[in-house]
C-alpha cells in the first residue's frame, strides 16, 4: 500500500513538475519572443539610421563647401577650384532661360509638359531683377544681395548652378536688391534641402515677405508666406499681413509639401495690387484677394528661415526673378498683334520646355482658339553665350518646341503656327550682366 502511494504520489510529481515546466517555458518563450521582437525592431531602427545617415553623408558630400575639410569645389575635369577662381560662363551654361529645372518625370522618365497643362501662372514681362549667381565666386556672399546674419554660395559635383545656402536665425534676413517692387509683378525661384527627415521640426520654415521696411524689421506694412519643411506632418502655408502695424490675416491653409521640398521645388508668386497667388511647382495654393496693404509701398523683397537644425538641415535658393506684370498676355497679343515674354524657360543649351513655362503657352492657346483665323509666327532668341550659329540653331529649335507644345498639348492646327530663330542678332538686354542675358533669352508671338 504505501509502495503503491508511493508511486503515485512520484508520478503525480512528474505530472505536476512536466505541466510546470511546461507552463514556464511557454512564459520564458513568451518573454524571449517579446525581447526577440524588440532586438529586431532595435536591429531595424539602427540600420534605417545608418542606411539614412549614409544617405545624408553621400548628399552632403556632393555640396561643395570653401574651407570645409576635403570638400572643396571641382570643375569639370574633376580638379578642385580654388576660391579666386573666376565664375564659370562657358557656352553649355547659356541660354538656359532658366529659373529652374524642376520639371515633373513622366512615368517613363521623360519630362511631361501636360501635367503643367492648366498650369495658370504667368510671369511678368518686364523684368526687375534675376540672379542665378553667375558672377559671384564659390563661398562668397552674393554681391546683389544684403543680409544681417551669413551665407555662402556653393555649387553641385556635376552642375555648374550656383546656390546660395540660407542660414537659419531669429530675425535673420536675406534682402536681394529690388529697388521697388510695383504694383504688379511676379517672382520665382528654386529651392534645395538637405537633411530633412522625420525629426525636422514642425516649426522649420521658410518665409518670402514683402514689406515697407528696406533693412530688416518685419515693417509697419507686410505680407508674408510660410513655407513649411516639416517630414512627419503635413503642416500648411502660413500667411499673415499687417496694416499699419495692426493684423489683419492670420491663417494657415492646407498643403502637403513634405514630398515636394524634398525634389527642389520651383515657387511662383504674383501680386496684382492686393491679390497674393502661390504655387509649387504647377499647384496653386494661395489665392487671396485683398491680403496685400493697399496703398502701401511694399518696396523690399526678403527671405528668412528658422528652426533648422544647424549643420545637419540645410536649405538652399537659386534663380530669383522678379518681374512687372504677370497679368493677361492675350490681350496684348489681340489688341497689339505682338507679345514678348521671356517666362517660356528651356533646359540649359537645349530646347526642352520647363513644365513651369506652360501657363504662358497656354494664354497662347486660348488666344488662337478664340481668334480661329490668326496665323501665329513664333520666334525664338537666344543670349550671346556660345558660338553664334549654335545660338542661331538652338533659337530656332525652341520656337519650334513652342509650336509643338501647342500643337500636341492644346490641339492647335499646325498649319496656323510658322517658326524662326533669330539666335543673338536681336539682343535687348546686356549680355555682359545676368539680368541683360535673362532679357535676351526670351520668345516673341507675332501676328501674321
Amino acid at each position: 500500500m504505501n509502495t503503491k502511494n508511493t508511486t503515485l504520489k512520484f508520478v503525480f510529481l512528474v505530472l505536476f513538475m512536466s505541466f510546470f515546466a511546461t507552463s514556464t517555458n511557454a512564459q520564458i518563450l513568451k518573454k524571449l519572443g517579446k525581447r526577440a521582437e524588440k532586438a529586431a525592431e532595435r536591429a531595424v531602427e539602427r540600420r534605417v539610421e545608418k542606411e539614412t545617415t549614409e544617405k545624408t553623408d553621400q548628399v552632403l558630400d556632393s555640396i561643395l563647401e570653401p574651407g570645409s575639410k576635403d570638400k572643396n569645389p571641382t570643375g569639370k575635369d574633376g580638379n578642385p577650384i580654388p576660391k579666386s577662381t573666376e565664375p564659370n560662363n562657358s557656352p553649355t551654361d547659356s541660354n538656359s532661360g532658366s529659373v529652374g529645372t524642376n520639371n515633373p518625370k513622366s512615368e517613363n522618365g521623360s519630362n511631361s509638359i501636360t501635367v503643367y497643362s492648366k498650369f495658370d501662372f504667368v510671369p511678368g514681362d518686364k523684368l526687375v531683377f534675376f540672379d542665378d549667381f553667375s558672377n559671384d565666386f564659390i563661398g562668397d556672399f552674393p554681391s546683389k544681395w544684403n543680409t544681417n546674419g551669413g551665407g555662402e554660395i556653393v555649387t553641385m559635383n556635376d552642375s555648374p548652378e550656383k546656390w546660395l545656402e540660407l542660414i537659419s536665425g531669429y530675425n535673420l534676413n536675406y534682402l536681394p536688391d529690388v529697388s521697388k517692387l510695383p504694383e504688379e509683378y511676379t517672382i520665382e525661384f528654386d529651392i534645395m534641402t538637405v537633411g530633412l527627415d522625420n525629426k525636422t521640426s514642425s516649426t522649420a520654415f521658410l518665409q518670402v515677405a514683402l514689406s515697407d521696411d528696406d533693412k530688416f524689421k518685419e515693417g509697419t506694412n507686410f505680407v508674408q508666406a510660410r513655407l513649411p519643411f516639416c517630414q512627419y506632418s503635413p503642416i500648411g502655408i502660413t500667411m499673415e499681413n499687417r496694416i499699419n502695424s495692426k493684423r489683419e490675416i492670420y491663417s494657415t491653409v492646407k498643403a502637403d509639401l513634405r514630398e515636394e521640398v524634398l525634389n527642389r521645388p520651383h515657387v511662383s508668386i504674383a501680386v496684382n495690387k492686393q491679390r497674393f497667388r502661390l504655387w509649387i511647382n504647377e499647384e496653386k495654393h494661395i489665392d487671396i484677394p485683398r491680403i496685400v496693404p493697399e496703398g502701401a509701398l511694399l518696396s523690399t523683397l526678403k527671405f528668412h528661415m528658422n528652426n533648422f537644425k544647424d549643420g545637419k538641415e540645410r536649405l538652399f535658393i537659386t534663380n530669383l526673378k522678379v518681374a512687372e506684370g504677370g497679368l493677361d498676355l492675350r490681350r496684348t497679343l489681340i489688341s497689339e498683334g505682338k507679345v514678348s515674354t521671356n517666362g517660356i524657360l528651356f533646359d540649359s543649351g537645349s530646347a526642352n520646355i520647363q513644365a513651369q513655362s506652360m501657363g504662358i503657352i497656354r494664354q497662347i492657346s486660348q488666344v488662337l482658339q478664340q481668334e480661329s483665323g490668326m496665323i501665329l509666327k513664333i520666334v525664338g532668341h537666344t543670349d550671346a553665350d556660345g558660338e553664334d550659329t549654335a545660338n542661331m540653331t538652338l533659337s530656332k529649335k525652341r520656337a519650334e518646341a513652342v509650336k509643338n507644345a501647342l500643337i500636341s498639348v492644346y490641339n492647335i492646327d499646325a498649319n496656323r503656327l510658322q517658326t524662326d530663330g533669330k539666335g543673338e542678332s536681336e539682343p535687348m538686354g546686356d549680355n555682359t550682366t545676368s539680368d541683360g542675358k535673362a532679357q535676351n533669352r526670351r520668345v516673341e508671338f507675332i501676328k501674321q
